[in-house]
């Protein structure tokens, strides 16, 4: 096995929940009005730092498509699937997008900012002397 790159995007990030690996980014977001087994799940135009399960032929709620499962490069889970093609021809607009599992990516904003919630301690001028 060769050595693995990862790409890390700049802007707003959707990453991987296990890991933290850059994913896609927001403005790639085309639809977050997709649902998988797990519950809601979101539709790119682009992802990074994925491998690729085998195409399978598998039947969704919009009809027969051909897909592949998407996994993250540094930790292997599974983070979705991509659509290879569409049988239908109202769905053909899926063809090479990706669909993330919203329970196994997280949005980069909420990793960015560390709040420190420790008690501190102020002291006056008065407290110098």
């Amino acid at each position: 096995m060769g050595r693995i790159f990862v790409v890390d995007l700049e802007g707003r990030t959707y990453r991987c929940k296990f890991c933290k690996t850059h994913l896609a980014l927001a403005d790639e977001l085309v639809s977050r009005s997709f649902h998988c087994r797990r519950g809601k799940a979101y539709l790119f135009n682009s992802a990074v730092n994925i491998t690729y399960g085998p195409h399978e032929e598998r039947m969704m709620l919009s009809g027969m498509h051909t897909v592949a499962d998407i996994f993250c490069c540094c930790c292997g889970q599974i983070v979705g699937w991509k659509y290879e093609a569409a049988h239908e021809k109202s769905q053909k607009y899926k063809e090479g997008k990706f669909v993330l599992e919203r329970g196994r990516i997280m949005d980069g904003v909420d990793s960015e900012f560390y709040i420190d919630t420790r008690p501190t301690m102020i002291m006056s001028d008065a407290e110098d002397v």
